[in-house]
């Protein structure tokens, strides 16, 4: 013996409930019966939020860059006070700030481009935002290195 069907497709998931076969009769469901009512997207998608990690970094580096830069030529007042004297630990501290300031803008700007220039595609989602982290870092660690400067 053979289970009624009600409408045009079979029952699927529980018999009770206000979307049953039993209570609408002419009506299959809601749409999630079973499948996703959207498509996920595949890897080789075209991704619609490309711009917006590179444009965060981009607004972010126009706004830090600058700021960075400023305090690191500051940070070298810090010495005049000492002359030629200047202890070990705040010589290093003004080397790494100068070191940060020379790679990281080299990196920053490099990871910038690679962060702007990645294919649309949702595959490369991760990779995009990292090169926007990595944008924006040298220049926030310049202004908490120099923000830490140790006292002479």
């Amino acid at each position: 013996m053979t289970t009624p069907q009600h409408g045009p497709y079979p029952p699927q998931g529980p018999q009770h409930g206000p979307y049953s076969p039993q209570n609408h009769p002419n009506h299959p469901g809601p749409p999630y019966n079973g499948y996703v009512p959207y498509r996920v997207p595949g890897p080789d998608d075209f991704d619609h939020r490309t711009s917006t990690a590179p444009l965060v970094a981009t607004v972010l580096l126009t706004v830090l860059g600058p700021a960075a830069l400023f305090l690191g030529g500051l940070s070298v007042m810090a010495t005049d006070s000492c002359g030629s004297d200047c202890p070990t630990a705040l010589t290093t501290w003004l080397y790494l700030i100068y070191g940060t300031i020379v790679f990281g803008g080299v990196l920053s700007l490099a990871a910038l481009v690679t962060a702007w220039s990645l294919p649309r595609k949702v595959r490369y989602w991760n990779l995009r935002r990292w090169a926007a982290l990595v944008t924006v870092a040298p220049s926030v660690l310049v202004i908490v290195l120099v923000c830490t400067i140790p006292s002479p």
